[in-house]
């Protein structure tokens, strides 16, 4: 296992760290994962007070199944970060949740805090600044909480500006080969000695499914989820990869390649690079994702059809896309609709910046991945 500094601190955390979001549901089996990962080298878990995991699936269970798991080696070897989901509503209530997330996790301390649970600018200001700054203050002083951290899907723009206020040691921000947007906040985070922890490095399991295309970029890589962890891992700004792992298969293989010590030479790197300038350039002509189509009077969910889509025609993921897709209908919680829910009004081409034939699209688009 490689392991890499956390901010300007001596602490050293695993290039791979587990994501405990989606563990399985059997409790005995998401410990055994856990404590799998452990003992090949991994060091870092997060978690949050609201991820469910294991049988009960209530609100809280997967900080519980993190406090059980790390039992099997002295608390000082592994280092936790879990969220607060409050929301900051007074000084009271936030320290509220972080007691509960002790509760659940049966530790004295959490080594990494992100002090709300998905940090926007806006939530820094308005909610956490005025009525839990001085509480977090005053809990790293008690020693229950000893380095701050945020989550965020917040902007680019926003992230970085959380980060110019020095307060944060970390952030944990999305990052993969099919979502590069901050890349920005990563050299950023680099250049001030600020740690980055990727969430979501298999672009939320788009990359989980086998792509003969994405693979052939790099001859010899044995899965697209390998491709796709040495490519955020490669980035010297990435300090922590956080990885979703449900099976013992998927633990291996991923601790296979955060082990390695060169993970893209520079002539992989370029070939990677060249790859996903050529398919970005490929969806865009096919959709940028504008929505000036929407909406549709028939509720067909145009951009979503279109990003499934691309998936499967520029990325070679068709099983993601057929997921993706089987995802619209009358079930849907905004109440889109697959594609052969268009009657052909025509309403939509009228509106389309790039005039894309998107009656004959979305034909294509269902004979594709529809059942």
């Amino acid at each position: 296992m490689q392991y890499r500094r956390y901010a300007d601190t001596d602490i050293m955390i695993s290039a791979l760290g587990f994501g405990a979001m989606r563990l399985p549901h059997e409790d005995d089996f998401a410990i055994e994962c856990m404590r799998h990962a452990l003992e090949l080298g991994v060091n870092f878990i997060d978690t949050a007070a609201g991820y469910r995991g294991g049988s009960d699936r209530e609100a809280g269970s997967s900080e519980r199944l993190v406090g059980r798991a790390i039992k099997a080696v002295p608390r000082e070897e592994v280092y936790i970060s879990t969220k607060n989901a409050t929301g900051a509503p007074s000084p009271e209530g936030w320290r509220a949740g972080l007691e509960t997330s002790l509760t659940n996790l049966d530790t004295d301390y959490i080594d990494f805090y992100q002090l709300i649970h998905a940090m926007t600018w806006e939530t820094y200001n308005e909610k956490f600044r005025p009525n839990a700054w001085e509480e977090a203050l005053r809990v790293r002083e008690e020693g229950l909480v000893r380095h701050f951290s945020f989550s965020s899907h917040d902007s680019p723009e926003n992230i970085i500006k959380l980060l110019e206020t020095g307060v944060f040691e970390s952030c944990i921000v999305q990052y993969n080969l099919l979502d590069r947007s901050n890349e920005p906040v990563i050299d950023y985070a680099r250049e001030h000695h600020i740690s980055i922890l990727v969430m979501g490095p298999v672009g939320g399991g788009r990359l989980g499914m086998r792509s003969e295309r994405l693979e052939s970029v790099l001859p010899g890589t044995a899965s697209t989820p390998e491709l796709a962890l040495r490519f955020v891992l490669a980035n010297p700004g990435v300090t922590c990869a956080l990885s979703g792992m449900n099976t013992i298969e998927m633990i291996d293989e991923n601790v296979a390649t955060a082990s390695r010590e060169e993970l893209l030479s520079d002539e992989e790197k370029a070939a990677i690079e060249a790859a996903l300038e050529e398919n970005a350039r490929l969806a865009e002509l096919y959709c940028t994702g504008c929505n000036y189509c929407m909406p549709c009077p028939q509720g067909v969910g145009i951009p979503q059809v279109f990003a499934a889509m691309n998936m499967h025609r520029v990325w070679g993921l068709t099983e993601t896309a057929k997921a993706h897709y089987a995802r619209l209908g009358p079930d849907n919680r905004e109440g889109l609709l697959q594609a052969d829910a268009c009657v052909e009004c025509g309403a939509c081409e009228e509106k389309c910046p790039q005039n894309i034939p998107i009656i004959e699209q979305l034909r294509e688009s269902h004979e594709a991945l529809g059942e």
